[in-house]
């Protein structure tokens, strides 16, 4: 199915009234020559005003903990792919949770159109445990400490949200480990 015919779908499913009443498109960023695939959770309000994935402080983690810059992250060898494709609104202690059938029902569709993937970083607990599935640690944690044994498909992340720089004090491996690991990979990879 062409992204065209995605994007049309998804517009049209009624789960998804609400946005394209609204105006707004479904949000992800697919190029069918990248050799990294992002999936994360769903985009934020910010996101949602720009339509640009990472166009916020997150982003601004992220293409730090990757070694790259903001275009290198928007540009041919990168495809993001959220949980969900909407902003999924306020909860009571930080945003909703994506919306399942998005991720089970969208995301095959779209990754049948890009065949080059080298690595799939999974961006925090949901990505993780709806594509690691049985292989999910007891915690997302525990997922990110032991990323070696998910390479070289996959790599998990913790969240790059500034509301994580209390976990990232803690688990020191994390900035120690993990990611002087990740930007070799990803400088090897491009």
């Amino acid at each position: 199915m062409k992204i065209e015919d995605v994007v049309k779908k998804l517009k049209d499913d009624p789960r998804n009234k609400d946005y394209t009443n609204r105006g707004i498109g479904p949000i992800f960023q697919l190029n069918k020559d990248s050799k990294i695939l992002i999936i994360g959770q769903a985009p934020g309000k910010k996101v949602e005003e720009s339509g640009i994935l990472f166009n916020d402080k997150s982003g601004e983690n992220l293409v730090d903990w990757l070694g790259i810059s903001m275009d290198t992250l928007h540009g041919k060898n990168f495809s993001i792919l959220p949980m969900d494709f909407y902003y999924p609104g306020k909860g009571k202690s930080g945003d909703k949770a994506p919306r399942k059938f998005i991720a089970k029902e969208y995301h095959p569709l779209l990754l049948e159109e890009i065949k080059n993937i080298n690595l799939t970083i999974l961006i925090g607990a949901y990505a993780q445990k709806f594509y690691l599935k049985d292989d999910f640690k007891k915690n997302l944690t525990e997922t990110v400490r032991n990323f070696k044994d998910y390479l070289p498909e996959y790599f998990p992340l913790v969240h790059p949200s500034p509301l994580n720089n209390r976990w990232m004090a803690k688990n020191k491996f994390f900035k120690e480990e993990t990611l002087p690991e990740l930007k070799k990979i990803i400088q090897r990879i491009l």
